[in-house]
């Protein structure tokens, strides 16, 4: 914590000393005014922005102040009258050629939103003038493709789980190379968290059991490496229920026909909603237990791609319904730090085990019972689907939890005018296996971008906000290193960043583009997507490629905040408007996330030897995004939007307007609170809309204005979860439990 602070009341003393950075001129006419300017010094003394200004406003001697008093009584009116005339004529023909001269360079900054300006001087105040497409072209020249190639093979060939020697030589290596990028600041931050591991000794197991209990047949599990962080320890006995998906409305579905989940262990597969929803589901429904599989059907729907996951392949995911450390919720996990005994209410108390597609061909075929629906039914080979319950199975559960070091790695870019607002970019570092598109992929991206900014520093460009680059541990975990520094820090968080924007997750196919998002980025991406190339068709925007012509194109490309992104902690916790864009193939997803056959040679394979130019697609989006939100004068986030995405919520929870009267609630909170937030940013964007965009005071406050306006909604990011949590909670079903993970929708 005093190392973060230090760092921004270091920012805050270079601004007042370094008096060589030329940031925009103000020549202001009356300055005869004794009092008025003793009241500005008393403001710049204490406003760093004001500060700035005061640096470059010009300055007289007494001496020649004097002079000038003196000459100035020695002048007739009529040479006055001719003095002025011939400063006129002189200001009208300098204005002509002046414009003349200026209105061909103007045409490379018509891309810029007309409401920012795009002027940035270099330190040298050679008064050379940099614009958006300067910026833009700059990072292009910059960013290296065949480097992020390189990047993401050699990462996926590394041992990188949380916790391991592998890791932390990782880490270290990070650090220098923030290091050698000569970023102004990098550091390293470590908490120690309560990380759940399998245990070598006593691995997990799954049996056939008769009616006593005793062990008929074992069920050998293929890969006992594979398992379900955060499930409960211990057994549970009972005959197995397939369960589709997991979903909400499957629960519903099998007890309309009389199948309750109630004392049986539940069959799910992978698909729809996380691994940890699918088991807090059952466990609202009395199940004991649950088995999760990948089926062929939502893997592998073409039976003539090569690349296929093994039918002996199980895949990893973690089962608590949250983000960050579930043994210290609300807490930062510092060391010798003392929390007290409480524990996440998103943590499941049934034991749950990943399992491969071939043991659930055995499971199945045990099963009797009712067929299951056509909907329901996957791809196994000779496999009859039906709901059961079948025999008797006894799932152990024997993983343990540790207190782990985990380390966060942190490089910052100094702001020239707004040093204590930034814009943090962050990656998952870690991986349970190969992990190339899980973690390699956004890692490689994150250290590109550090070359890239590095370089266009060198070459001139200055952000006004700081840049923050961070590469977090333990996101295997339910983004865990991301959350614990957000507890940590939150108080100066909320304040002082403005954007998120997570490099997860880029890269899972290439025909589709999704940006998860807060609302207020909306508007800004579709600009960006209009200027960064299709990584597909040769000549064509991004925007044209993943646009459908006579479709919407948020339809197409927008999706909500998903709670296993560390972006959505950005939001959902600290109120900061987030982003992670992610390229995806159409139909089912990349079948390798999770497992261990998450290579590079099956990642490039997916994409067709692809991958590098996808990756480097996702680096220009994200690389002029950061741009934008760094170098313009005023934040561009659409804080205006929200009272339209207030009204859809609305609407949501109108269709249990019913239930609500039952209760004794009512939504009339959320219309006043509409229309205030409505009032208030009406009124902002007219003061705004009127102001000197060049007064550089100003302008920061407006920043400051936007940024608390857009911190006041962070519930807004959970659209996709609103049915299924009001459906839940007016039904009395406890979904959501009190941790702070969890959305206040």
């Amino acid at each position: 914590m005093e190392r973060f602070r230090g760092f921004f009341l270091k920012a805050h003393q270079e601004l007042s000393s370094h008096h060589s950075y030329t940031i925009y001129k103000q020549v202001e006419e009356d300055q005869g005014k004794q009092l008025e300017e003793d009241e500005k010094q008393e403001e710049r003394e204490e406003d760093p922005a004001a500060l700035i200004m005061h640096m470059e406003l010009p300055t007289t001697n007494k001496q020649g102040q004097k002079q000038r008093e003196c000459g100035r009584q020695n002048l007739t009116p009529k040479i006055i009258t001719h003095l002025i005339l011939i400063n006129f004529l002189v200001f009208t023909v300098a204005f002509l050629f002046g414009y003349i001269a200026f209105r061909g360079s103007c045409q490379s900054c018509k891309d810029a939103m007309s409401e920012v300006s795009d002027e940035e001087l270099n330190p040298d105040n050679s008064g050379s003038t940099l614009y958006w497409a300067d910026l833009r072209d700059m990072f292009h020249k910059y960013l290296d493709e065949e480097q992020l190639k390189s990047s993401i093979r050699t990462i996926s060939l590394l041992e990188r789980s949380s916790g391991s020697p592998g890791m932390t030589a990782l880490s270290h290596q990070i650090r220098d190379m923030f290091s050698q990028q000569k970023l102004d600041h990098v550091w390293m931050d470590t908490h120690y968290v309560g990380l759940q591991f399998p245990d070598p000794v006593r691995p997990n197991t799954l049996h056939w059991v008769d009616g006593s209990g005793n062990v008929l047949r074992e069920l050998q599990l293929e890969d006992p490496d594979v398992y379900c962080p955060y499930s409960a320890q211990g057994s549970a006995v009972g005959g197995l229920i397939y369960a589709n998906y997991g979903r909400l409305k499957d629960m519903e579905a099998l007890q309309e026909k009389d199948l309750d989940p109630k004392g049986h262990l539940l069959l799910v597969r992978i698909g729809h909603v996380s691994f940890a929803e699918k088991v807090s589901n059952a466990e609202a429904f009395g199940a004991l237990g649950v088995l999760i599989y990948p089926d062929p059907a939502d893997i592998h729907p073409d039976p003539h791609k090569k690349l296929r996951l093994s039918n002996h392949t199980a895949v990893y995911g973690h089962v608590h319904m949250g983000t960050g450390d579930p043994y210290t919720p609300g807490f930062p996990s510092f060391n010798q730090t003392q929390f007290p005994p409480v524990e996440s209410s998103g943590l499941p108390s049934i034991p749950v085990q990943p399992v491969s597609a071939s043991i659930t061909a055995q499971l199945l075929g045990k099963l009797s019972g009712p067929e299951a629906p056509q909907e329901w039914k996957g791809t196994l080979s000779d496999t009859p689907y039906r709901l059961g319950p079948g025999p008797t199975l006894r799932l152990v559960v024997n993983n343990y939890r540790t207190s782990t070091p985990i380390i966060s790695i942190f490089g910052c870019i100094e702001g020239r005018s707004e040093p204590d607002h930034y814009i943090v970019v962050g990656a998952q570092r870690d991986a349970w296996g190969p992990g190339a598109a899980k973690s390699a992929v956004g890692t490689a991206l994150l250290l590109e971008l550090v070359h890239t900014f590095s370089a266009m520093m060198r070459n001139g460009f200055q952000p006004r906000r700081s840049l923050l680059f961070v590469s977090w541990d333990a996101g295997d975990f339910g983004n865990v290193g991301a959350t614990e520094w957000l507890e940590g820090y939150l108080t100066m968080l909320h304040l002082k960043a403005a954007v998120y924007v997570s490099l997860d997750n880029a890269v899972l196919g290439d025909d589709q583009f999704h940006a998860k998002t807060s609302p207020l980025l909306t508007s800004l991406i579709e600009s960006i997507l209009k200027q960064v190339d299709s990584p597909n068709h040769s000549g064509q925007s991004l925007y044209d490629q993943v646009v459908v012509p006579g479709q919407s194109w948020e339809t197409e490309v927008i999706r909500p905040l998903p709670m296993d992104s560390s972006a959505y902690s950005f939001t959902a916790f600290g109120g900061v408007p987030a982003v992670e864009f992610s390229f995806t193939e159409k139909g089912p997803p990349y079948p390798f996330l999770n497992t261990k056959e998450d290579t590079y040679k099956n990642l490039h394979g997916a994409l067709q030897g692809r991958l590098p130019a996808v990756a480097r697609a996702v680096a220009m989006v994200v690389g002029q995004l950061l741009i934008r939100l760094s170098h313009d004068h005023l934040l561009p986030l659409d804080f205006g939007c929200y009272g339209d995405v207030i009204l859809k919520h609305i609407g949501r929870l109108n269709e249990f307007s019913g239930d609500l009267k039952a209760r004794g609630l009512t939504l009339q909170w959320i219309y006043s609170a509409r229309g205030d937030y409505i009032r208030s940013a009406e009124k902002l964007q007219k003061e705004i809309y009127s102001s000197e965009e060049s007064n550089e005071r100003l302008m920061r406050m407006y920043n400051v204005r936007i940024m608390r306006n857009s911190t006041s909604y962070p519930s807004m990011c959970h659209q996709q979860s609103t049915h299924s949590v009001t459906s839940s909670w007016v039904k009395g079903t406890t979904l959501w439990g009190p941790s702070w993970s969890t959305c206040s929708c």
